[in-house]
């Protein structure tokens, strides 16, 4: 893979279509200064959930894993007048380093974050009647996707967009022997999106920046 040109060719198509956007990059860098993991969305995915919020013209967002908050600028962005995003984290520190780089970009107004294990607010905002969301990103630990990816579903409405990251695993989601828990957690959300009769999905493969992975696409279709 090292001899491989896709992170020459992310970093041709970002410098082409992207250009240099310097809130976007100062929250990547004050991530690293806060020793947050590096494993935020590649420049041109946020900008691919940027296009596919605008272009559901969805208003109410909701983000599974916070992180430094740099995929969460890319959707607040695309947001109409009045929109709004929740994103859950787990970890006090990542929420703190994601509200101060959503703050820095502008768009902190319009994100609420919520600092809890992302099941227990799920079944908080399923409680309060929180919702319907038209869009949902779902990018956390892997080994709850499927869990995360059935409450989105009852926080959804027909027409919602549910996009799972980090689904390929580097080609590990065939392995039927794997051992490795994320790995695992990815074909229990695939064998059970596989089944779901409310939504249609389909799943990509990608090479770039961030290696050999993948993202599925849900839309849901009945509830």
């Amino acid at each position: 893979m090292a001899d491989q040109p896709w992170a020459a060719v992310d970093e041709y198509i970002c410098d082409l279509l992207l250009g240099s956007d310097p809130d976007l990059e100062a929250a990547l860098e004050s991530s690293r200064e806060a020793g947050l993991p590096p494993i935020a969305v590649a420049p041109n995915q946020g900008k691919l959930l940027h296009l596919l919020i605008r272009s559901l013209g969805a208003s109410s967002v909701l983000e599974i894993g916070t992180l430094g908050g740099y995929s969460a600028i890319w959707m607040a962005r695309a947001l109409p007048a009045g929109g709004r995003l929740v994103t859950l984290e787990a970890a006090p520190k990542h929420a703190e380093v994601a509200r101060s780089n959503l703050d820095r970009a502008g768009v902190g107004d319009r994100v609420e974050i919520r600092v809890a294990p992302a099941l227990d607010s799920l079944k908080e905002l399923a409680a309060a009647g929180a919702g319907p969301f038209d869009f949902v990103f779902i990018d956390a630990d892997k080994e709850n996707t499927r869990a995360y990816f059935e409450w989105s579903l009852s926080l959804s409405k027909v027409g919602t967009v549910i996009v799972v990251d980090n689904v390929v695993r580097n080609g590990g989601l065939i392995d039927a022997e794997t051992k490795d828990a994320q790995v695992l957690g990815m074909r229990q959300f695939m064998d059970y999106a596989s089944t779901e009769k409310r939504v249609e999905v389909t799943a990509v493969q990608t090479v770039g920046s961030k290696g050999y992975d993948g993202f599925a696409f849900a839309y849901v279709t009945n509830l």
